[in-house]
């Protein structure tokens, strides 16, 4: 079956791309699905025209020969080559036995996106990066954020196939329809929803999904909120109430908030950000360790202060920091968002243009307790609101043709 799909607009060198990223073996419903999705995402005939098509299938261990059909279709109906990503070797080899006219094959993201950049796509060969040769910065960059929507693609992928084993569903789409209900029903972002749905333990029975679960009232302590006119279940109000009190307490030039992802091995996702660049976002999407600031704060469990990040041991030489150097950020200090009964829930990182330790005490005392009020709300956000929309899905899951 197909777990997940993403289509991404990006640009490669003159060429706009579009990118699909696909996992989990398909069948013939999965690629009938697959059809439909291009024939919706990739535009009209027209619009298609010109326009390069990656489909990224590095996780897609078999594929059936309804796919080999798919793809001939696609291709005779564009001016260039559909560029496919295939790790497996089952993979590669049936694709090549396929002999499919116009397709191009490739190992990685990366030499896709290298050989996208050449004058002439059409007359260009399949050319992998020649060891120690690095694609473009640009490219680069594109490939960091293409990655990222995979991932995010891919949880939501595993979320739809444990929907799927647990309540019995027909068909892979089912699942992705009550994921996306609940999701709107509680203004809960999707990636946190399937996030939830992975890490939480199976529900006690058919009709609870946890015990004794009670909606609780917001905590009172987030004084950030006030003046933002912003709601306690509203995730992306709250987020941006706290970037924007925490620029104004730190004097900042710019500031971003991590928040921990249990289903992805308790790695900081960039959360919500103020007056970081693209380029920086992209890397700072998914910090799984140091030495980037905010993992050396979760590892420490207290603030870190880095007064120059071009005089660090480590951040200068590493992609964060050379990042944030080109963002032109000096010196950055983070703290962890600690709640009351101990537990990290992610970090808080402020920026400055000019090297050098600028917080007086007065606003690192006011930054330690905006970092518990936000660690408080998140902690009841997930106590209440997921599990709120847990129960919900739960509930309705029966209520759709085919579900048990």
């Amino acid at each position: 079956m197909m777990v997940n799909d993403k289509h991404s607009p990006v640009t490669s060198g003159v060429h706009q791309v579009s990118v699909m990223s696909l996992s989990g073996p398909l069948d013939a419903d999965s690629c009938a699905q697959l059809m439909r999705k291009l024939r919706k995402g990739h535009g009209s005939r027209t619009e298609r025209r010109g326009q390069p098509l990656i489909l990224d299938m590095a996780d897609v261990p078999l594929i059936p020969p309804s796919l080999h059909r798919i793809l001939q279709r696609v291709i005779e109906q564009t001016d260039t080559p559909v560029l496919v990503i295939a790790a497996p070797p089952r993979v590669r080899r049936a694709l090549e036995r396929s002999e499919i006219t116009g397709m191009r094959q490739y190992r990685t993201l990366a030499e896709a996106l290298a050989a996208l950049s050449a004058p002439d796509l059409n007359s260009q060969t399949a050319a992998p990066l020649a060891p120690g040769q690095e694609e473009p910065e640009v490219l680069r960059e594109q490939m960091l954020h293409i990655q990222t929507k995979a991932t995010i693609s891919g949880m939501i992928g595993v979320a739809q196939g444990i929907l799927l084993t647990r309540y019995g569903l027909p068909r892979p789409s089912i699942a992705h329809e009550i994921l996306e209900e609940t999701s709107q029903y509680f203004n809960v972002p999707l990636r946190v929803l399937a996030s939830a749905v992975i890490t939480a333990p199976p529900p006690r029975n058919t009709d609870q999904w946890f015990f004794g679960h009670t909606t609780r009232p917001a905590p009172p302590t987030a004084a950030f909120l006030r003046g933002h006119r912003a709601k306690p279940s509203h995730r992306r109000q709250v987020l941006t109430a706290a970037i924007s009190k925490a620029v104004t307490a730190a004097d900042a030039d710019a500031a971003e908030l991590h928040l921990k992802d249990a289903a992805q091995d308790d790695a900081l996702i960039l959360e919500q950000h103020h007056g970081l660049d693209a380029a920086y976002r992209a890397r700072a999407a998914l910090i799984a360790g140091p030495p980037a600031v905010c993992a050396r704060v979760q590892r420490q469990l207290e603030p870190v202060t880095v007064p120059d990040i071009a005089t660090d041991a480590a951040l200068p030489t590493h992609p964060v920091g050379r990042a944030l150097l080109e963002a032109g950020t000096r010196a950055v200090h983070g703290l962890p968002l600690i709640t009351p009964d101990g537990h990290c829930t992610g970090t808080l990182t402020v920026h400055r243009c000019q090297p050098g330790t600028w917080l007086s005490g007065f606003q690192q005392h006011t930054l330690g307790v905006l970092a518990t009020e936000i660690a408080s709300w998140n902690s009841w956000y997930h106590r209440t609101i997921i599990r709120d929309a847990l129960e919900y899905l739960h509930r309705h899951r029966t209520h759709r043709p085919g579900t048990r």
